[in-house]
């Protein structure tokens, strides 16, 4: 490609970008959302999350499933959640299971640290 191809295709991909980010402040307004797809909506975020983490959680360095006790980002991630559900407190979820993901790894408890 040439250098002004490069350009056109970064400028229409930020034409493009700020479109889409804009189009719901510009007429959000005049269009309503359905209750229902309101209410569908708040589990998103949730969703988009452990489709993200939850392969990490299970899924080892080499693509292979390990759903045992050797495999201490499955380890940490339940402590992390038996925390939260003892604290409700995400901050200090998040360092308790960096700490037990951390302390498992360093000790090689449960097999080989992956």
């Amino acid at each position: 490609m040439a250098d002004w191809e490069i350009w056109v295709v970064i400028g229409v991909l930020c034409v493009a970008t700020a479109a889409t980010r804009s189009s719901f402040w510009l007429i959000g307004h005049r269009v309503s959302i359905p209750p229902r797809v309101q209410e569908m909506l708040r589990y998103a975020p949730a969703c988009a999350l452990a489709a993200i983490i939850g392969p990490d959680f299970l899924i080892d360095q080499q693509g292979e499933v390990q759903f045992t006790l050797a495999n201490p980002k499955l380890l940490a991630g339940i402590a992390a959640f038996a925390f939260y559900a003892w604290r409700r407190n995400m901050l200090l979820t998040i360092l308790f299971g960096m700490l037990v993901f951390t302390a498992l790894r360093v000790l090689h408890i449960f097999g080989a640290a992956g």
